[in-house]
């Protein structure tokens, strides 16, 4: 049903040609988002004004969490065509990485314009489908590109479990599970290729419910004043929290049980000195609280068993943070795989 479903939708939208290479490929139905190769971009990367809407009528009832992710797409599409254009075969090897590297990262951009095509296609005639911003990602070396990569990966499997939370049809649960699997294979590919480490992380990933928040981090990369007018406000609705990374100079290792400092980036909330606060810990489906010192910021990572994946923190007035309005700041991601090799905001 959800193959039937993004086939016709697409088939709808796409003129497919017979040229070697489609105008307006298929994703499942074309080996162009794999196969595809070169500096050019592929479509629908290559068409950057926002798609209005069509029709008039009531809003199908995931068109804003696919509007969230398409415009979240955009920035993630971007990057590995930046890196596609900035560096080149032997950008890779003389860093020592094997030398499919660089062809690896152009098959990761094609199945990243896939995903463009699919999120549009999944956006009813009724809304409007956002068009691509201008992105600055702050990567000047090839080791830099590999860090955000690693990043960036990790952080699209957290905010998808999210979204998957806030869907409201099976047939956008499926598709937002298969887009996540892809994601986890991307993931799998650098842990192993770039980084050396043993992918494996334990039976589960790390679930976390608050979509919007991880989305809301992405605005770093995106160029002020440079979104389409047209454009929906990205994420909707946004808490515009107070956001932080950590010290690596007081934690740099990350290990269960261990002090951690978390610096902020924004200024912090208005803390009340009666009030208790907590850092809440996502690993794995795990949900830890433990006190949060607003005078050091500081804090203890729970002794979780598995020093290996993803945590997530955020701050709240209310242990576990059962509602997203007890959220107060955040997220920050805590890689602990590769240990001590990623460092958010670096």
């Amino acid at each position: 049903m959800l193959f039937k479903s993004v086939v016709t939708a697409l088939a709808a939208s796409f003129i497919v040609t017979g040229a070697a290479v489609p105008q307006r490929p298929i994703p499942g139905l074309s080996n162009y988002y794999s196969d595809y190769r070169g500096r050019g971009r592929p479509y629908p990367g290559n068409e950057t004004a926002p798609i209005p809407a069509t029709t008039n009528g009531t809003a199908g009832p995931d068109d804003l969490l696919y509007q969230n992710l398409l415009s979240a797409e955009w920035a993630i599409y971007e990057f590995y065509q930046q890196g596609v254009d900035s560096f080149n075969s032997s950008s890779f090897t003389s860093v020592g990485l094997p030398n499919t590297t660089y062809d690896r990262i152009q098959e990761i951009r094609n199945n990243e314009a896939g995903h463009l095509a699919v999120f549009q296609s999944q956006i009813s005639s009724n809304s409007l489908k956002p068009g691509p911003c201008k992105y600055a990602f702050g990567v000047d070396s090839v080791e830099a590109f590999l860090v955000t990569l690693t990043l960036l990966e990790i952080a699209s499997m957290g905010f998808l479990t999210g979204l998957a939370q806030q869907a409201q049809l099976n047939e956008t649960k499926g598709a937002l599970t298969a887009v996540a699997e892809t994601e986890s294979r991307h993931n799998t590919w650098a842990l192993m290729d770039i980084w050396d480490t043993n992918p494996f992380a334990g039976p589960t990933d790390t679930s976390f419910p608050y979509a919007n928040e991880i989305l809301d981090s992405t605005n770093q990369f995106i160029v002020p004043g440079s979104c389409p007018p047209e454009n929906p406000e990205y994420p909707y609705p946004s808490q515009n929290l107070a956001q932080f990374t950590y010290d690596p100079k007081i934690n740099s290792t990350l290990q269960s049980g261990t002090e951690i400092g978390f610096v902020f980036t924004t200024p912090p909330p208005a803390w009340n000195d009666t009030q208790f606060y907590y850092a809440v810990f996502y690993h794995g489906l795990l949900n830890v609280s433990m006190p949060f010192n607003t005078k050091t910021n500081t804090t203890t990572i729970p002794d979780f068993e598995l020093n290996k994946g993803l945590i997530i923190s955020i701050i709240a007035d209310t242990p576990g943070a059962p509602t997203l309005d007890t959220v107060l700041a955040g997220p920050v991601l805590l890689v602990e795989q590769p240990t001590g090799a990623i460092k958010q905001g670096n």
